[in-house]
């Protein structure tokens, strides 16, 4: 077995050692509350019932709290350091600058991609690969309603992700949700792909750079040692350039730098691998 393949193993051991998720204490507590109410007051037995579907409905919506299953959402290295990574593209108005611009300050991001956009725009897969940057499945979609789907439409759309980027010789063990939203489904498919779920844990809330405006002070705002930062590589929003966007991932980037802030990769920050090679001689 690889070293990469030995860290995820452990990385999957480490996030299964709970045999049940919070979700399922949850709601393991709330019928045994419910059954004692019963004996007591028959009709106050629903409360408990009621307020375990409500807290079902909106813990996916927190990304960092891996309600339905284990999700990586920060490190825990203790040192003040954090990994950037950019969902949805690639792009070529916004990931060719900005890539440029990360070999600037020396950086090694992750970006999450789309599957759709990786057929369409696969030279620039290979550039940021070529660059020294890992690639993590995004769905092939982006459906933002993709949590509500089946299981087999869900499945389908991590596979077809998967599929698009492992003839670009990429095999991405990080699985990264639209929007970090999760389900109960999405544990098992993971586990049966050998791929774990990535999340967040600072945000800019850019709305997919539908609204950049003061996206680095927000940022360097709440930045924390250990944080996933994710911001996004697509065209910014009506009435905003993408000089603008630029000059705010700049001001994160050198802002990050001023508060002594190392940016390190997604894998060395949570200690396991984004993404191996099939071959690398076909992506270079």
């Amino acid at each position: 077995m690889t070293n990469s393949k030995k860290s995820l193993s452990n990385n999957h051991n480490a996030l299964e050692s709970s045999l049940l998720s919070p979700a399922a204490l949850t709601g393991l507590c709330s019928i045994i509350t419910a059954a004692i109410l019963a004996i007591i007051y028959i009709s106050a037995a629903i409360i408990p019932l009621v307020l375990f579907i409500i807290i079902s409905f909106i813990a996916p919506f927190f990304p960092r709290r891996g309600f339905f299953l284990p999700v990586i959402s920060r490190g825990y290295t203790g040192k003040k350091m954090v990994a950037i990574t950019f969902d949805d593209g690639p792009d070529p108005a916004t990931t060719i600058p900005l890539l440029r611009l990360l070999a600037k300050y020396h950086i090694k991001a992750t970006f999450f991609v789309i599957g759709e956009k990786a057929i369409k725009y696969s030279q620039i897969i290979r550039e940021i690969i070529k660059r020294g940057h890992d690639i993590g499945n995004h769905s092939y979609h982006h459906d933002p309603l993709l949590m509500l789907r089946s299981s087999k439409k869900l499945r389908e759309e991590i596979e077809a992700a998967q599929t698009v980027l492992k003839k670009l010789s990429i095999i991405p063990y990080a699985f990264r949700p639209p929007a970090g939203i999760t389900n109960p489904k999405l544990g098992r498919i993971l586990s049966h792909l050998e791929m774990y779920c990535v999340t967040f844990s600072c945000r800019g809330f850019d709305g997919g750079n539908r609204d950049i405006k003061g996206l680095a002070r927000k940022i360097l705002k709440k930045v924390k040692p250990d944080d996933i930062i994710v911001l996004h590589d697509v065209k910014p929003g009506k009435g905003k350039s993408v000089d603008q966007w630029l000059e705010q991932i700049d001001l994160i980037l050198s802002g990050l730098e001023q508060k002594n802030i190392q940016i390190v990769s997604l894998a060395e920050l949570v200690g396991s691998p984004v993404m191996a090679f099939e071959h690398r001689d076909t992506v270079n």
